[in-house]
């Protein structure tokens, strides 16, 4: 519940319209434009924060593709926050999409709803705190929009000029729109039900329904990300605000050595009279900087993904789980800067086969070989390793996330 100062408290729902294409917006790796990366997030990640951190926002469902299911849980990764998000598929008009989100918030305890598109990331509180204070003094519908400055013109078919349209009294619609609850659900049911299905915003569907919708001054910040020179516009504008994100993760592993025919370190097989014991080839370097590079975005350790206790990863070669670690990195927006990896043995001696480790790092990572780092020592025959029982190994991973903390 939200208490504004004003005439009644709000229970506010979310509803985040999120099914579109973007076509406008040019085809992208990253999906469509709520799914592109803007200071290291996508642009749906910051839209859902601000709401998620806007008082006690009670739920929120966002509209997605049916086709973005993958997309849309990847983008909730970069959110830390305790309020849950539900989910319900679009249709085929941004109207049919609200409605889909309106009849999934009807069995929710709300008095009023917030309709908001996912790519206009740029609002701030003090904007919803406004519209609450309007909601709550009695407001029925409330549109932020911004009064419109440039000079109008009407042009006929090939482009030609007919007049000059006066901007007195026009206005520039902004998002959230925002709702007592059952008011706009109605209107929305009745414009289905009519076979309407033309409407490009809420606030339109409320004046066909004859609702009041009252204006209030929308944020000059809170544009729509549209076409691609939007998406890099704000990605500059997060970008420059940030200070570098440069994380450091440290591993540690160790493996017993039993009678053999020669150990694997870095991916390189090194003859000996001695090999390593473990599930997999027991690469003890490998399984150390994997869990380095995991330990720079949170994601576990090696156990977790590759549990010693699933069959499949017996006598698997460790490049597997480096390459893995690596690739998840990468997903969540970092850059590997540097891989450092000391050896600590008795023996065999690793210095006949450190460049060639530096190059089998070089190539698991993707990055240049003068990023990567072996080194070696002894225990000076003390303990498990001097006493050539075991062989461990302590890993260091830099790696540069986009975005970085404001």
């Amino acid at each position: 519940m939200l208490q504004m100062p004003s005439k009644q408290p709000i229970s506010a729902g979310i509803v985040i319209v999120a099914a579109g294409r973007g076509e406008r917006a040019g085809s992208s790796e990253e999906g469509p434009k709520q799914y592109r990366l803007i200071g290291g997030k996508p642009v749906i990640a910051h839209t859902l924060e601000n709401f998620m951190t806007w008082g006690p926002t009670t739920e929120i469902v966002v509209v997605i593709h049916p086709d973005d299911e993958a997309l849309f849980a990847k983008a909730l990764r970069h959110i830390v926050s305790a309020t849950p998000i539900e989910t319900v598929h679009g249709g085929a008009t941004r109207q049919q999409s609200v409605l889909a989100g309106l009849r999934y918030l009807k069995s929710k305890q709300i008095s009023h709803v917030l309709i908001h598109d996912a790519v206009r990331p740029f609002f701030d509180h003090v904007l919803l705190d406004h519209i609450a204070e309007n909601l709550g003094d009695g407001a029925q519908a409330v549109l932020p929009a911004i009064p419109v400055t440039d000079t109008l013109k009407r042009a006929d078919s090939a482009g030609t000029v007919l007049t000059t349209v006066s901007r007195d009294h026009l206005y520039a619609a902004q998002t959230p729109q925002s709702f007592a609850f059952e008011t706009i659900l109605d209107a929305h049911e009745k414009a289905a039900a009519s076979g309407r299905s033309d409407f490009t915003d809420d606030a339109s569907i409320a004046e066909w329904a004859g609702i009041p919708v009252t204006i209030v001054e929308g944020a000059a910040d809170n544009v729509k990300l549209t076409v691609k020179k939007d998406i890099a516009m704000a990605d500059d504008k997060l970008s420059t605000s940030l200070l570098p994100d440069v994380r450091t993760g440290n591993g540690y592993d160790v493996h017993q050595l039993v009678a053999g025919d020669g150990v694997t370190l870095c991916g390189v097989f090194i003859p000996h009279d001695q090999k390593l014991k473990g599930h997999s080839d027991a690469d003890v370097a490998l399984h150390a900087l994997t869990d380095a590079l995991l330990a720079t975005c949170g994601a576990g350790d090696i156990g977790d993904h590759f549990p010693p206790s699933d069959p499949q990863w017996k006598g698997a070669a460790s490049r597997i789980f480096i390459e893995h670690a690596a690739r998840i990195v990468r997903e969540r927006g970092g850059t590997i800067m540097n891989a450092d990896v000391s050896l600590i043995a008795e023996a065999p001696k690793v210095g006949p086969h450190r460049e060639t480790m530096r190059m089998r790092l070089s190539e698991y990572l993707r990055i240049d070989i003068e990023r990567c780092s072996v080194k070696a020592t002894t225990n000076e025959t003390i303990g498990f390793v001097g006493r050539r029982e075991g062989i461990a190994a302590i890993a260091t991973a830099t790696v540069v996330y986009r975005g970085g903390n404001r």
